[in-house]
């Protein structure tokens, strides 16, 4: 039996670790190294689309190793044209530049918007952000973050950003109005750190209307809730939009690291050589394992499993704990799903993986369900039959 320690005198302690090492894992399930069994409801936070060992999966990128995995952007790599054909294809826009995170796509998103106010001769240009945003830990990216927690500590942020409140087209004109700064809108479709938060879709076409009237883009983080997890291949694609800018990472690659911005017309031509590059992205093996990816989820109906199993699961949570007194809220869609309680529940991570189910807890008190793609009606039975009882004990408490 090895025993794991809940940190390590080597390793910067930047995460509060639950005392947990994973060894292997077969479709939702994961063990850890002592042998123990675990319901994977997190898919390493929405990058896990195909679960874990997937027979289709496995031999291509097993092949793709024995050929080559790197090779700087000094050169073509045929896979990256591939790759970008099938994403706007699927977005209806035009171009792709690719990274490794999602930090790295809404980066990138900043410096288009930037360069794209430049090229019209703003001079200090300015996006609108929203509050409970979350588009990662860059200095930058910290500062679009609706997150005073974790922005704490690294200050001075970066100006330049106008936030507004979620769903409110009137707090967003007057935020902007008169203001001949302001190049993009900047959001997640549904927040993901922030709590599982949706924009309305009548709020998503306002502001595409909004933007073509002004002449901003319309930047749409898709980094959490894209790739299928609500049921289409991107959340905002409910109301029937479609954005100038979109990053794009996690599920892209089911477990390689790959990143993307997407680009519509208005945007894919602001990077120009020497504008923008990175040494990792765009990698064989990432390219590789973005195109099967999508492959697979086609061949294997994921955006239907998606929708059919998420709505099941999100049924199955409300007759079991929506009627609760100190649940506020069940909320998402597809296999993205909220419980919002009333009260601070991190605990509820720590005790649903010692009764064989991981979970997250974001934005204090609202659990995350972030499953693989793959799963079925009866594993999410038994996700609400392990969750169920943490939730009712712990009101109770």
């Amino acid at each position: 039996m090895a025993f794991i320690e809940a940190s390590s005198p080597h390793t910067m302690n930047t995460y509060g670790r639950l005392p947990i090492a994973l060894s292997h894992g077969q479709g939702v399930r994961v063990w850890d190294v002592n042998g123990k069994q675990y319901l994977d409801a997190l898919a390493g936070i929405a990058v896990n689309t195909l679960g874990h060992n997937h027979p289709k999966l496995v031999p291509a990128l097993q092949d793709q190793v024995s050929k080559i995995i790197h090779s700087c952007n000094y050169y073509h790599v045929p896979n990256q044209e591939r790759l970008a054909a099938e994403l706007t294809a699927l977005s209806g826009m035009t171009n792709a530049f690719f990274c490794c995170t999602g930090l790295e796509a809404n980066e990138a998103a900043i410096k288009l918007a930037r360069k794209y106010g430049h090229d019209r001769g703003i001079e200090r240009p300015e996006i609108v952000v929203y509050e409970k945003a979350f588009h990662g830990r860059s200095i930058a990216t910290l500062s679009a973050t609706g997150n005073e927690k974790v922005q704490k500590g690294f200050g001075p942020l970066v100006e330049g950003f106008i936030r507004v409140p979620l769903n409110d087209i009137a707090a967003l004109k007057a935020a902007t109005e008169g203001n001949r700064n302001v190049v993009a809108v900047f959001f997640e479709t549904i927040q993901g750190e922030g709590g599982i938060n949706p924009m309305r879709l009548d709020y998503l076409q306002q502001v595409r209307q909004l933007c073509d009237q002004q002449e901003w883009l319309l930047m749409i983080d898709e980094v959490q809730c894209g790739m299928g997890r609500t049921g289409k291949w991107f959340a905002h694609q409910w109301a029937g939009i479609v954005p100038d800018v979109m990053p794009l990472a996690k599920g892209l690659g089911s477990g390689v690291p790959v990143g993307a911005v997407v680009a519509g017309p208005k945007a894919a031509d602001i990077f120009q050589p020497g504008n923008h590059g990175t040494t990792f992205g765009g990698n064989p093996l990432a390219m590789r394992a973005g195109v099967e990816t999508i492959r697979i989820m086609k061949e294997d109906r994921l955006l239907e499993n998606a929708s059919t199993v998420g709505s099941h699961l999100k049924g199955a949570l409300a007759r079991e704990i929506g009627g609760l007194a100190g649940v506020k809220e069940i909320r998402g869609q597809g296999l993205m799903i909220g419980v919002e309680l009333e009260k601070n529940c991190n605990v509820l991570t720590p005790r649903a993986a010692e009764a064989g189910l991981l979970i997250s807890v974001t934005a204090d008190n609202v659990i995350r369900l972030l499953p693989p793609l793959i799963m079925t009606t009866s594993e999410a039975d038994e996700v609400v039959s392990i969750l169920a009882p943490l939730v009712k004990e712990f009101l109770a408490q």
